[in-house]
């Protein structure tokens, strides 16, 4: 009896460890936000059937090319809402959920008091209905994306990763990528149609979502902030776009705007963050070496906006004592200790 007594203990102890408080959450749903009305001329003739997946298209239209957008505003929050933008190969469920079960990043962020507005870009996750005319196929890429992104060199993990080992999780991982059937247009649009819709905001990036990032901080006003998770492409100053860095994924080259334009960055306060496991001489490693120049072009893109007076700063991990982050980071092990650092950022930023 005493040995099931103390079992039961142990027990009720460990739940209450893993217990999470109750989120209050005062509003919630989803919207759909820009992209464009395909109008096919003539007359729509409603007694001709041809099938489900073909149509007679004549006076017909086709809405396309819109984000979809799913949001949550936590009681008592903070002033600005953050806007979750997605890489390549996801949606934005990426910052919703982990391989694990544990809290997603944005929840965890609501937890701290942020709204969130988390988007699938268009021709990806829910905002599937594109113009672009593609083609997709099963392409069997997930060792090489375990590589890419960094969790180790298939099959073994890296050293002290903070990704889960088991099956089902990379499983869930791998279960969470999209197809991608966008011809990427209409991105920055759709950022933009966000902005117009729900006013002043911050965004946070991850990989490809970070180009857009900075070209919708370009353009709009409303983007008070930036964080950027390990961001794949970067914008410089006409006239200042450093030499191309090559690499075995094809490498990174910086792309110009007009200085009035890049001048929009340093007016606002920015921060970058990157994991681990990447090195700073040539790999032959795919996931070293596409991180590896994307890296050290993100250290010339923060000290160009420096150097013209803005806010931007570049957070390496294992500089600051923060090992075995992959290149998914807000899905990490550690990614509560990864929203405390952008909740105590924000704070003292905005």
């Amino acid at each position: 009896m005493k040995t099931v007594i103390i079992s039961a203990l142990l027990l009720m102890a460990a739940m209450a460890i893993n217990a999470q408080e109750p989120i209050a959450i005062v509003k919630q749903g989803h919207f759909s936000v820009g992209g464009t009305t395909i109008q096919r001329q003539g007359e729509y003739d409603n007694s001709k059937f041809i099938g489900w997946a073909e149509q007679e298209e004549t006076g017909q239209s086709y809405c396309a090319d819109h984000a979809f957008v799913d949001f949550q505003i936590p009681a008592d929050s903070k002033p600005l809402p953050l806007v979750y933008v997605h890489g390549y190969g996801g949606s934005g469920v990426c910052w919703q959920m982990t391989p694990d079960g544990r809290d997603g990043f944005a929840t965890l962020m609501l937890r701290r008091g942020w709204s969130s507005y988390v988007m699938d870009l268009p021709g990806r996750g829910r905002a599937g209905r594109t113009s672009a005319t593609t083609t997709t196929k099963p392409i069997a890429d997930e060792m090489f994306r375990f590589d890419i992104w960094r969790i180790g060199i298939w099959p073994d993990y890296n050293k002290g990763v903070q990704f889960p080992k088991d099956s089902a999780s990379l499983s869930q991982f791998f279960r969470e990528m999209t197809p991608d059937i966008s011809d990427h247009k209409q991105d920055v649009p759709a950022l933009g149609a966000l902005a117009k819709r729900i006013g002043s905001h911050i965004l946070v990036t991850h990989s490809a979502g970070g180009f857009p990032g900075w070209l919708s901080a370009i353009q709009n006003t409303e983007v008070k902030a930036v964080a950027s998770y390990e961001p794949g492409g970067f914008v410089f100053p006409e006239g200042e776009v450093p030499e191309r860095i090559d690499g075995l994924t094809g490498g990174v080259a910086g792309t110009p705007v007009p200085m009035d334009k890049f001048k929009r960055l340093t007016e606002i306060p920015i921060v970058l963050y990157f994991g681990d496991y990447i090195p700073e001489t040539p790999s032959k490693n795919l996931g070293d070496e596409n991180w590896r120049v994307r890296l050290q072009m993100a250290r010339k893109f923060v000290e160009a906006i420096n150097r013209h007076g803005g806010n931007a700063t570049l957070v390496e991990l294992p500089k600051i004592g923060i090992y075995g982050n992959t290149h998914f980071l807000m899905q990490d092990l550690n990614n509560d200790e990864l929203a405390g650092l952008l909740d105590e950022w924000l704070n003292t930023q905005i």
